[in-house]
């Protein structure tokens, strides 16, 4: 069954993670994602481990679904060739900066005067508006520029540090993926296309400013920044007897099951714990409480009072947990799969679920040039124009 996007062609000139991951995404949901590649490939096709040179692990977990090509965009005939690519595509998705895009003359009136209707969407470090506009970013960099290695240390970390995930760069290719289907939308409507920037540094700063603007969410201020509950150096997993769970009394009703559970009801009426107000100015003093209980029981009593009495609480996974777990494997969330040069992989699948149209994996994640002969072909170039451009090196199969 053709996914909700079949019919959509995107031009992908991203590479690393932010942009390969938001072209996959949309790849999965049923889009023709032509991923036009310079000569020496995505980066992220040399980061080990691998089973072949030019395709590893994080290249083969961001760019299933999808075409490749391999262009020199800094020869005129492969960035020609690559102008003809745009003239019948709906989507144009770039992760350089904007002045790198204008130097090889494929700014967005170039592309533009190609093809009106095209949405040209650009996903990069900071806001054109700012100083920052044509500052360098990669995930780090950005991580750092909202906060979270500082939020890190404020929370009780011996030093500060970044979040060991790709975390700037997947969740900046979310904020892609939805722009572009959005422009679809749009585009539908009103029948023109445009220009859609997608900037990390604004983008990042939604998800850490949603709960840490706090009192300087009004004006005048009504206390300071950082939300307390995220800062509570007791914020992380509880040690128990003989391991760590990770546990979350939230509301008033979970509240009087964990005291009715540790024996003393009476809490109830201490007036630290009584409301959620009261709570929410001492987390450090309800964590406290709590951690000091749960160091009584073993995890796995633990686990089966609070699910007894229906209070949140999960163990805490490691890696190679998670690739054991129950309920990934009963939704089929793993799958093998066979590559046609890589063998045996593992495959994560599109995390949404369709009752019509559902996303599904459909191509393997491609070997460099894999496709360049077949979308050259496509956008009208003759067998000797793509031969030519094979032998100066504008083009690589």
């Amino acid at each position: 069954m053709p996914g909700p996007l079949d019919g959509v062609r995107i031009l992908d000139l991203t590479t690393v993670v932010m942009g390969p991951y938001a072209t996959q995404i949309l790849a999965d949901l049923g889009a023709d994602v032509v991923k036009v590649e310079p000569p020496e490939g995505d980066v992220m096709r040399h980061n080990a481990p691998m089973r072949s040179k030019g395709m590893g692990h994080i290249f083969l977990n961001a760019n299933r679904n999808k075409r490749s090509a391999v262009l020199d965009l800094k020869q005129p005939a492969g960035r020609d060739a690559c102008l003809a690519l745009a003239k019948s595509a709906d989507v144009l998705v770039y992760n350089i900066r904007p002045q790198a895009m204008a130097r090889l003359k494929l700014g967005y009136e170039d592309v533009r005067a190609v093809n009106p209707r095209i949405l040209y969407v650009g996903a990069f470090g900071y806001s054109q508006r700012g100083p920052y506009a044509a500052k360098a970013a990669y995930d780090d960099l950005i991580q750092g520029a909202v906060g979270l290695p500082w939020l890190f240390r404020e929370a009780g970390g011996e030093a500060p540090r970044y979040l060991p995930a790709i975390v700037a760069d997947r969740a900046t290719g979310m904020q892609v993926a939805s722009a572009v289907c959005a422009g679809l939308y749009r585009r539908e409507k009103s029948g023109t296309g445009q220009r859609i920037d997608v900037p990390m540094f604004e983008s990042l700063l939604q998800l850490v400013l949603g709960e840490h603007l706090a009192g300087e969410t009004f004006v005048p201020a009504q206390g300071g920044l950082g939300y307390g509950r995220m800062l509570a150096s007791g914020r992380r997993p509880y040690e128990t007897k003989d391991g760590y769970l990770c546990m979350l009394v939230y509301n008033d009703k979970q509240w009087r099951a964990f005291f009715g559970l540790i024996g003393r009801p009476e809490l109830l009426r201490d007036p630290r714990f009584a409301t959620p107000e009261a709570r929410s100015r001492d987390f450090e003093g309800a964590y406290a409480l709590i951690a000091e209980e749960m160091r009584k029981r073993t995890t796995a009593d633990w686990l089966a009072a609070l699910e007894a009495a229906d209070i949140p609480v999960q163990r805490m996974n490691s890696l190679a947990d998670i690739l054991a777990d129950p309920h990934l494997a009963a939704i089929g969330y793993f799958r093998e799969i066979e590559h046609p040069t890589e063998g045996r992989l593992r495959s994560m699948t599109a995390p949404s679920e369709w009752s019509e149209s559902p996303p599904e994996y459909r191509r393997h994640a491609p070997r460099l040039g894999e496709h360049t002969r077949e979308v050259l072909r496509e956008a009208g170039l003759s067998e000797a124009e793509i031969e030519r451009m094979i032998r100066t090196g504008a083009a690589r199969v």
